[in-house]
């Protein structure tokens, strides 16, 4: 009751400010009233106000939910000054009134004003602030959200998207996540928690990653995007259409629907996971009518007026921020760097705010509610990396707001209906270059039409053409495909429709961070490298032995497959070995990584992975990204794994975790370590009615 009274003479007093400050916002008559008469008109218009944002506000909201995300973001204004005007209309003094688009302004400062209010008093009340938490959870409760009177634990496996094992400890030791320091000691293996290095697939990515993670299965996953040939079809992992087929294709593969199936929630993730409670999950997005779940979470966040505007204000924060360091880097003329322009400030900054604010919150609520599994996944490092780099100044200050991040999901651990196990993990890492066509001054496709003889428009060598051409892909950011989600926009790359046919000599080039892809697509199957040879003498040869390249993948009508390197080199791929030949310096697990890749069905005619430097860990992107994923060599391939020491070993001394599958299989184990055998909701619910 007290924290309601300050928030209210808070929103009275500056009613007051404002109206000495604005011209087109007053709270008196014409003629003038007494200071009394003033304040009480303002008191008036604030409780009404709050009353109205409290009462009117959530089914605004709901009803808002019809149209796209982003869309909802501007009208939040809009709607607040709205309800001003009506509180002011009400006012029993009759005298206050203000123009629509002062009301608009007067309306957002009050609601910054009282957010702000209620959350110092919170902050500074920790008795106020646990009876809001468990009224908030009682709430939940008894609408049904939660399973009430849950004992045992549950788990909440937090993804930061892109964070490298390395990139961790490094953050750590310089002091940019006090949380994370905090839970593992001064050693590995401390009071809390432990962590751990795992490696990915060849296809280090979070397509391959979190659909093995949660599906159980990233089998015939190549890349980020890859060409089909029977469908004449790209698949792209965040584009909503393709994430629904590859979770379907997982299900049928595994006959299970996922890691998150019992009493699950999947939060700001591609796949769902199998969870019944969705927010912002990409495979669900292209869903029509109430089918598609995956945008509630939105109402949840923004019901509450304070939160539309405290998101908004960061939101127009971080853009700022973000055209200050690329036109910094622009005078300093550092190196490398790619292009920052056109709206990328604001895809960064749905993906440092909107994106991480909105599934916190739908976090916050899963826990209060709580549900036993819950698998959310943020995007922030991953998007600011790519073109700051990883280990840029922009991405450790991303990497100090996630750790306060993580310090409020474990502050609402300790309000919780039941104690939560907090694992914390990457789905990949990044590894640090500059892009191959900085270096070279033409692209990976430019190379591949030089190598069929084919025409290709004349470059400057080192400097990067500016006109888009076919061939290049976009960035493979899931912020990006987050952004047109939320926008109820396919996310489609027009380079990547092949449903035309083409002549026979043209190949189609995709890339995926430092891995390319070549496919002929006027033929059904697999090319060979005879079939090569025969059609185009010089491609193969022309991409083993350049520079930027690192080693080449083809079929083999004599050896089943080959691995080719510079200087004539060729391998089987039953004969590699990660020591020797052209996978030598890509790290342990190399060979058996690109003998997986080869055994899948839609693996391209030609898979080119690009030259690696092991002393300085970088890489050459195909796309024009400076912090880059998607292939072999480098921190790209080592995302870490930090649990609570409550659950067992990830994997048992001396042996490394290896593959998203088996991260699957982990938590698996973790959660019938929290809740013993997994039943099923609706039998348990049956067993419950039969018992009563």
């Amino acid at each position: 009751m007290g924290r309601s009274v300050a928030v209210w003479a808070a929103s009275t007093g500056t009613m007051l400010v404002l109206a000495a400050v604005l011209p087109d916002f007053r709270l008196q008559s014409p003629g003038g009233d007494s200071a009394t008469r003033i304040a009480v008109t303002a008191a008036a218009g604030a409780g009404v106000f709050g009353l109205l944002s409290s009462l009117v506000w959530p089914l605004l909201v709901r009803l808002l939910l019809l149209v796209p995300a982003l869309v909802l973001g501007l009208l939040v204004f809009f709607l607040n000054g709205s309800l001003l005007l009506v509180a002011l209309r009400v006012n029993p003094s009759g005298d206050a009134e203000a123009a629509p688009e002062t009301a608009v302004v007067v309306a957002a400062v009050m609601s910054a004003v009282a957010s702000a209010t209620g959350a110092a008093l919170a902050v500074r009340d920790d008795d106020a602030y646990r009876r809001r938490l468990y009224r908030l959870a009682d709430r939940r409760r008894r609408r049904g959200d939660g399973r009430c009177g849950r004992v045992t634990p549950g788990a909440v496996f937090v993804q930061l998207d892109g964070v490298g094992h390395d990139v961790l400890r490094a953050a750590v030791a310089k002091g940019l996540m006090p949380t994370v320091a905090s839970w593992l000691g001064p050693l590995d293996g401390g009071p809390g928690h432990r962590l751990t290095a795992w490696r990915t697939d060849w296809s280090s990515q979070t397509g391959a990653s979190q659909l093995g993670i949660l599906h159980g299965s990233n089998h015939d996953v190549p890349a980020f995007r890859w060409y089909e040939k029977e469908t004449r079809e790209v698949v792209v992992c965040n584009r909503p259409t393709s994430a629904a087929e590859l979770q379907r294709r997982a299900v049928e593969r595994t006959g299970d629907a996922g890691l998150l199936t019992v009493d699950g929630a999947s939060r700001g993730n591609l796949f769902s996971g199998g969870a019944d409670q969705l927010a912002l999950v990409l495979s669900v997005s292209a869903r029509r009518g109430r089918e598609n779940r995956s945008r509630a979470g939105y109402f949840a966040y923004f019901s509450d007026p304070a939160n539309a505007v405290r998101t908004a204000m960061s939101f127009a924060a971080e853009v700022a921020r973000e055209i200050g360091q690329s036109t910094r880097v622009r005078l300093k003329r550092q190196r490398p760097r790619v292009g920052r322009g056109g709206l990328y400030p604001f895809v960064r900054a749905f993906a440092t705010v909107v994106e991480r604010d909105v599934v916190v919150a739908a976090v916050i609520g899963d826990m209060l509610a709580g549900r036993s599994a819950i698998y959310a996944d943020l995007v922030a490092y991953d998007e600011v990396a790519h073109h700051s780099g990883p280990h840029s100044r922009d991405a450790e200050k991303v990497l100090h707001r996630l750790d306060r991040s993580l310090a409020l999901l474990a502050q609402v651990a300790g309000h919780a209906p039941r104690p939560y196990r907090i694992v914390v993990l990457s789905d990949h890492g990044q590894s640090p270059g500059e892009t191959f066509r900085t270096r070279y001054g033409l692209s990976l496709a430019d190379l591949v039409r030089a190598g069929c003889g084919l025409h290709v428009p004349r470059k400057v060598v080192g400097v990067p053409p500016r006109v888009k051409q076919w061939g290049n892909t976009h960035s493979g950011a899931e912020a990006r495909a987050a952004v047109r989600a939320a926008l109820r926009r396919p996310v489609e790359e027009k380079a990547e429709h092949h449903r035309a046919a083409r002549r026979h000599s043209e190949p189609i080039v995709l890339a995926s961070g430092n891995l390319g892809l070549v496919s002929f697509p006027d033929v059904p199957h697999r090319m060979s490298k005879e079939e090569i040879d025969r059609r185009h003498p010089a491609l193969l040869s022309t991409l083993a032995n350049h520079p930027g390249v690192g080693f080449v993948l083809v079929r083999s009508e004599e050896h089943g497959g080959v691995v080719l390197g510079a200087f004539g080199a060729e391998i089987p791929v039953d004969r590699l070995a990660d020591e020797t030949g052209p996978l030598a310096g890509f790290g342990p697990g190399a060979a058996d990584a690109v003998r997986r890749t080869h055994s899948f069905p839609h693996a391209a005619d030609i898979m080119v992975n690009s030259w690696y430097d092991p002393a300085e860990g970088e890489v050459l992107a195909f796309e024009e990204q400076i912090g880059s994923h998607g292939g072999l060599g480098g921190a790209q391939g080592r995302p870490f794994l930090l649990w609570p020491v409550d659950l067992s070993a990830p994997a048992e001394e001396g042996t490394e975790l290896v593959g998203a599958e088996q991260v699957h299989q982990v938590f698996r184990r973790w959660l019938q370590e929290c809740d013993g055998p997994q039943v099923p909701l609706v039998a348990a619910e049956e067993e419950d009615e039969r018992a009563a």
